[in-house]
């Protein structure tokens, strides 16, 4: 089970997203581009990234295969590895996304992964943290939220620059639960990827329910349950969306194995520290 503080220091990351843009008017792809500049930056600062070569570039193989079967995207998508047993994703502003390593390690085959990935490309693909930046600008409460955690989680003389960090971009633009329209937008975006990609697309259902196992019998609900729509839902949409496709080809799976090679070598590296070289 994640540490509760590193829990918190996720969320912190997240809230930081605020420091960048200007507090009026919509949030323009240059913004969204600056804004996700400034949230990598407090991603290296609060995360340990991946540094193994192989299996960041596994990681990131697969990513550019999607990219080709994705929908065209005003942002440049790069994908990096977290060193945390969480089960989960995430994308920030501009088109990074990170996948932790108890996600890559709890995926029972290539699609599952490649589903996870591909639904974090689809809220980049459309938008939708400048669509809930947009949103947020009828509210006041957002600032003064990111100002208290900033305040209460560090104890330092950020807690101090809480209020000017929060009068730039409303933190709820990145504090992050999608609408409900958002999530399945993403799910949506994530079949049709996988499809043109080849990718069976049941594999996001095996994720769902791998998702919902981990949380049963009293358990912490994975970050990637966190959002609505409810799991079973989601489940449910995604089966209608896949049964809507007429005359699907043959799709895969898996990847010859390749998938299981890195969760060794993952598993090696965490348990013992050891192979981790440079990557920049």
């Amino acid at each position: 089970m994640a540490d509760p503080m590193a829990q918190a220091r996720r969320a912190l990351a997240c809230m930081l997203a605020v420091s960048l843009a200007t507090a009026c008017g919509t949030l323009s792809v240059d913004d969204e581009k600056k804004l996700g500049h400034q949230v990598q930056r407090q991603v290296r600062d609060q995360f340990t990234l991946m540094r193994d070569r192989v299996v960041v570039n596994y990681v990131r193989d697969l990513g550019e295969q999607l990219v080709g079967s994705a929908r065209p995207s005003p942002f440049d998508f790069r994908f990096f590895v977290i060193e945390d047993p969480t089960i989960n994703a995430f994308a920030v502003p501009g088109g990074a996304i990170y996948i932790d390593t108890g996600l890559i390690l709890a995926a029972r085959d290539v699609s599952e992964l490649i589903g996870v990935v591909s639904h974090e490309m689809g809220h980049v693909t459309a938008r939708h943290v400048a669509e809930n930046y947009n949103r947020s600008q009828t509210t006041g409460l957002v600032a003064q939220i990111v100002s208290v955690a900033i305040a209460i989680l560090t104890g330092s003389s950020l807690g101090a620059q809480g209020g000017q960090i929060a009068t730039g971009l409303a933190a709820e633009a990145y504090l992050a639960t999608y609408t409900r329209d958002a999530e399945r937008e993403a799910d949506q975006l994530a079949i049709e990827t996988m499809v043109r990609g080849g990718w069976d697309p049941q594999g996001m259902i095996g994720m769902f329910e791998t998702l919902m196992e981990e949380s049963s019998g009293g358990m912490k609900v994975p970050q990637l349950l966190s959002s609505h729509p409810a799991t079973t839902e989601r489940i449910d949409n995604v089966k209608a969306e896949i049964a809507s496709y007429q005359d699907l080809p043959r799709l895969r799976s898996d990847d010859g194995g390749r998938l299981e090679i890195i969760q060794k070598r993952i598993r090696l590296i965490i348990g013992t520290d050891e192979g981790s070289v440079g990557h920049d």
